[in-house]
C-alpha cells in the first residue's frame, strides 16, 4: 500500500524562504561557473554582433568595412549615393567612356552632393518631412542610376 505523502503548504510557491535559499546556493556556485562560462559568453556576444553587421551591410548593399560610413535613417540613401558616385568613377576612367559620358560624370557629381546634403539635413526633420524629402532623394536617385547603367551599356 502506497502510503501519502502530505506535500508542504509553500512547496513550487516563491517565498521569502526559497529566495533565501536560491540566493545561498548561488552565492555557492557562481564564483565557480562565472570564470568558465565568461568567455563562451563574450564570444557568442562577438558572433551576433558580426552576423548583424553582415546583415546590415548585405541589407545597404555594401562591404562590412564601410558599414560605418552609412547611419541613421537616411543610412541606405548615402549608400546608394555612395555606390553611384563609385559607378560614375568607374565611368570617367573608362577607355570607352566618350565626352558626353564624362560631362554626365562631372555634373551628376554635383547633384550627387547636393542629393547628399539634402539627405543629411532631413535628419533633424519631422517624420512626415523627412520621409517626402527621401521620397524626393530616391526618386532623383532612381533616375541617374538609370541613366548611369545605361550609358553603362547595362
Amino acid at each position: 500500500m502506497a502510503r501519502k505523502v502530505k506535500k508542504d503548504a509553500g512547496e513550487g510557491k516563491f517565498t521569502p524562504k526559497n529566495a533565501r535559499n536560491a540566493l545561498g546556493v548561488a552565492k555557492v556556485i557562481a564564483p565557480a561557473v562565472i570564470p568558465v562560462v565568461a568567455p563562451y559568453a563574450v564570444q557568442a556576444a562577438g558572433a551576433v554582433r558580426e552576423a548583424y553587421d553582415r546583415y546590415q551591410a548585405r541589407k545597404l548593399g555594401v562591404d562590412v568595412s564601410r558599414l560605418a560610413e552609412f547611419t541613421g535613417r537616411g543610412a541606405k540613401l548615402h549608400a546608394r549615393i555612395s555606390g553611384l558616385a563609385d559607378g560614375l568613377v568607374e565611368l570617367s576612367l573608362s577607355s570607352k567612356a566618350t565626352a558626353a559620358d564624362k560631362e554626365f560624370a562631372d555634373r551628376t557629381k554635383g547633384t550627387l552632393e547636393q542629393l547628399a546634403a539634402s539627405v543629411r539635413a532631413a535628419e533633424r526633420m519631422p517624420a512626415p518631412r523627412r520621409k517626402s524629402a527621401h521620397r524626393a532623394v530616391a526618386g532623383e536617385l532612381d533616375v541617374l542610376e538609370g541613366q548611369l547603367l545605361h550609358r553603362l551599356g547595362v
